[in-house]
């Protein structure tokens, strides 16, 4: 029998590394589907990069055997797009779109679940007011982004006003491709009304931040890990997502039951999925904070070093109809995070670590692998796909023992690490 062909979206340097490790990796052949500049810069031309993808399948002289992809929009639409086409397995295209719409996320989320937050949309044609109803403080972001991008906190009606005219201002670098997926849809009559450029306001969780990843095969949700995100201090921003989670048993049990509600509610099939949750250890209350209906490519390396297989494994069984149960095995750490190095001003990058100074770090500390964002001259703010109050400088990958071990190795690589920025 000969090697599968498996076309990646996107596919990067960074993820081709782990997409190697997967078991029976000898049965496949990995190809590039569109480049990953095109995938995430600018405004996103999404019909062409359909036609461009379908163009370049077509040419192919081989089996297309699976389209997988681990990027949000536009690589999450245009995934079901492209199998549906050529008969693949995977989820359909409005299932995604249930997830990836903000506020029709939440209006499913509304019919099997009460563990969700009081929210509204707000239609950014002239001067929105607070909707009624809602409490600050609040969160308020576009109902198509990615990354946390055009997502403001808001504390009061200033606040409130500052975000929706900067929300204004960018939400149709993404909302007016996500109208294009949008036309292909029969929608429900509100959120049609609310278009790809509203902007979806909902009163702010507060306690512990979590996350599951799971998979839908064969109407059976199961979900196989649940990871920490830890925040900087008096930050929104992520400082790492750490895994296994260190909350109660009973406490992932509930998250897993949330899971299986909406993922069966929303109708997914054939896919992996990852949902992030706020648990309030005061109040024992957990509430649903967003589901995002992709392959989770971030925590490829922490399940690697944990469970001794990254979860790529999911993702490429599922595409190819395959049962994506992950082996029954132990990786070489106890604990494992991906960290987000992060400077808080905007800059021009006048130097970036080089070469052998990250091969040199990740040789000298096991359990370490370093990937820069930023590239020498560029300015930090117009990297893609940033939250709205930090920039990403460097993921740090990094396996251990223990917690405290975990720390101190992520402590020597960001003393190590010497950026220098014009500001």
């Amino acid at each position: 029998m000969g090697q599968k062909n498996i076309f990646v979206l996107g596919m990067d340097e960074t993820n081709l590394d782990t997409l190697w490790d997967v078991p029976n990796v000898e049965e496949y052949r990995f190809h590039p589907l569109l480049g990953i500049d095109e995938l995430q810069h600018g405004e996103i031309p999404i019909a062409d990069l359909i036609e461009k993808a379908q163009t370049e399948l077509d040419a192919f002289d081989g089996t297309i055997d699976a389209i997988v992809g681990y990027w949000d929009f536009p690589v999450s639409t245009i995934m079901p797009i492209l199998r549906e086409r050529y008969g693949l397995p995977g989820t359909s295209l409005e299932s995604v779109v249930k997830c990836e719409h903000k506020y029709w996320s939440r209006l499913e989320q509304r019919k099997v679940i009460d563990e969700l937050p009081r929210f509204a949309v707000v239609d950014l044609d002239g001067e929105p007011g607070v909707p009624e109803g809602l409490r600050f403080p609040m969160w308020l972001k576009p109902v198509k982004s990615v990354s946390s991008e055009l997502a403001f906190h808001a504390a009061d009606e200033g606040e409130f006003h500052d975000a929706v005219a900067e929300i204004r201002e960018g939400a149709s670098r993404l909302g007016k491709p996500f109208e294009y997926i949008l036309d292909r849809l029969v929608l429900p009559p509100e959120v049609a009304a609310a278009g790809g450029q509203a902007c979806l306001a909902e009163e702010a969780l507060s306690g512990v931040q979590a996350a599951v990843e799971g998979y839908v095969h064969k109407g059976e949700v199961t979900v196989y890990g649940a990871l920490d995100s830890v925040n900087y201090r008096d930050s929104p921003a992520f400082l790492r997502h750490q895994y296994p989670s260190s909350l109660p048993e009973s406490v992932v049990r509930r998250f897993e039951d949330v899971s299986r509600r909406v993922i069966t509610q929303i109708g997914m099939e054939s896919a992996t999925f990852s949902i992030e949750f706020f648990y309030d250890p005061e109040t024992d209350a957990v509430n649903l904070l967003e589901i995002n209906p992709r392959h989770s490519q971030s925590h490829a390396e922490l399940f690697e070093y944990v469970d001794g297989v990254s979860n790529h494994h999911c993702m490429i069984s599922l595409a190819l109809g395959r049962d994506p149960r992950l082996p029954d095995q132990k990786g070489p750490y106890d604990v494992a995070a991906k960290w987000y190095h992060r400077r808080f001003a905007d800059g021009v990058v006048r130097r970036v670590p080089t070469a052998g100074e990250i091969e040199r770090l990740e040789r000298e500390i096991p359990g370490v692998k370093i990937d820069l964002v930023p590239e020498e001259g560029q300015r930090l703010s117009d990297l893609p796909g940033q939250d709205s109050y930090s920039y990403e400088l460097a993921h740090v990958f990094v396996g251990a023992d223990s917690e405290a071990e975990m720390c101190e190795k992520y402590d020597r690589c960001v003393e190590s690490m010497r950026f220098e920025f014009e500001d």
